[in-house]
């Protein structure tokens, strides 16, 4: 039988109920034979609890105790889970992160796993155990590939990976699978199923991992279970080849903001200026675009997280813009990123063309332009996010099969 690490997000464990849930559908794979590791999320709504609490002792709390204090969400489901499985029968063993010695770096709030100690897993797998780690997606991922698992499985409140959000477009259609490179791209555009780490993880160690829904009937088959959800795979496994759709969805990121510095000296190491300050603060930056120069001076715009808005807007005018000697910095909070995404765009021509003239029959302005191999990002104002899915869904006919 296969080792799966099982991954449930803080709504499928928000409430007692919940987590006894999780814990029948925990059972039930292991009564079907096969050795778990289960990585739970804290309850819903705890983080962001916990969060407010540390803003009422620091409005900007020092991140490596805000580490701190946001762990202890996990910590209380990991016992709450280990203890309803014991309820139903199963033997089961929960730990912290440090408990089974999962390494990160000291990028306190973006941390990333450096290593894993398997030793104690390995034990108590071989024991009979189902073992509870505390963690994030990454974490699950990250033990999937440490322990060379056959598939990762990540529940969350959908039932896979769709075209577009289906709050905004209803004719949204689950994707049956989808490569780890259009799923990377998606989780970068703003896609939420999935965080960003988890996927690069899971394509880099090439762990097959299947996105599910922790809110159907714990009692379902395995073998029906198995095949439900969204499976992000291989571009060279065989059924991948019939299913190249030109574009495979619509992703939208309505959490960034533009910043723009003006009348920038147009030389050489400029651009390192300006956004070696941002990446030694730990910001990170996203969309890149600089005007063409006019008389030795030019423009350069860029995205970033909205919660890093304010930082990098002070930091560049009250640390870059004397250096540089730039002529203002502004900044827009009221943007939207929105991308399509797809493996035929190597293929295809006119896809971009396609995008620009279908938002430009609305009246939709493009204010910044990204492009890769598989996939076009655009920055647009963010009152007409929603109209500008529904239309590049229709246009592009993601709502056929």
């Amino acid at each position: 039988m296969a080792l799966i690490v099982q991954k449930f997000g803080g709504t499928s464990v928000g409430s007692v109920e919940r987590i006894r849930n999780v814990a029948r559908r925990v059972a039930k794979w292991k009564a079907a034979g096969h050795d778990l590791v289960v990585v739970p999320s804290a309850m819903a709504g705890e983080t962001d609890r916990l969060i407010a609490l540390a803003r009422e002792i620091q409005p900007l709390p020092d991140p490596r105790e805000l580490d701190v204090v946001a762990a202890t969400g996990e910590q209380v489901t990991i016992g709450l889970l280990a203890m309803a499985l014991m309820d139903l029968g199963v033997k089961a063993r929960s730990y912290t992160s440090w408990q089974v010695k999962i390494v990160s770096d000291s990028a306190h709030n973006k941390a990333r796993i450096v290593s894993i100690d398997q030793q104690k897993i390995r034990a108590d797998i071989h024991a009979g155990y189902v073992v509870v780690v505390a963690g994030f997606q990454g974490s699950a991922v990250a033990l999937a590939a440490a322990l060379k698992a056959d598939e990762c499985h990540i529940y969350t409140d959908v039932d896979g990976v769709y075209t577009t959000d289906p709050r905004l477009v209803p004719e949204a259609r689950r994707l049956r699978h989808i490569t780890f490179e259009e799923m990377i791209e998606m989780a970068s555009a703003g896609s939420k199923v999935l965080q960003i780490r988890a996927v690069e993880f899971a394509g880099k160690y090439r762990v097959p991992t299947r996105v599910l829904s922790s809110l159907t009937d714990p009692a379902l088959p395995v073998e029906q279970e198995a095949q439900a959800g969204t499976l992000i795979t291989f571009e060279e496994d065989p059924h991948m080849a019939m299913e190249k759709a030109v574009i495979s969805g619509v992703a939208l990121n309505r959490n960034e903001a533009k910043i723009t510095v003006h009348g920038v000296p147009d030389r050489p190491g400029i651009a390192y200026a300006i956004l070696g300050p941002i990446a030694d603060a730990n910001i990170d930056v996203d969309v890149i675009v600089q005007n063409v120069g006019h008389d030795g001076m030019t423009d350069l715009s860029f995205t970033v997280h909205r919660t890093d808005y304010a930082k990098a807007l002070k930091l560049l005018k009250s640390q870059v813009q004397p250096h540089i000697k730039c002529r203002d910095v502004t900044g827009d909070d009221r943007i939207a990123k929105l991308s399509i995404v797809g493996l035929g765009m190597r293929s295809h021509a006119g896809i971009a063309a396609q995008m620009f003239r279908t938002l430009a029959e609305e009246g939709i302005n493009i204010q910044m332009i990204s492009t890769s191999e598989i996939k076009i990002t655009v920055v647009i104002e963010e009152k007409y996010t929603e109209l500008a899915v529904r239309v590049l869904h229709k246009a592009f006919e993601l709502d056929q099969e």
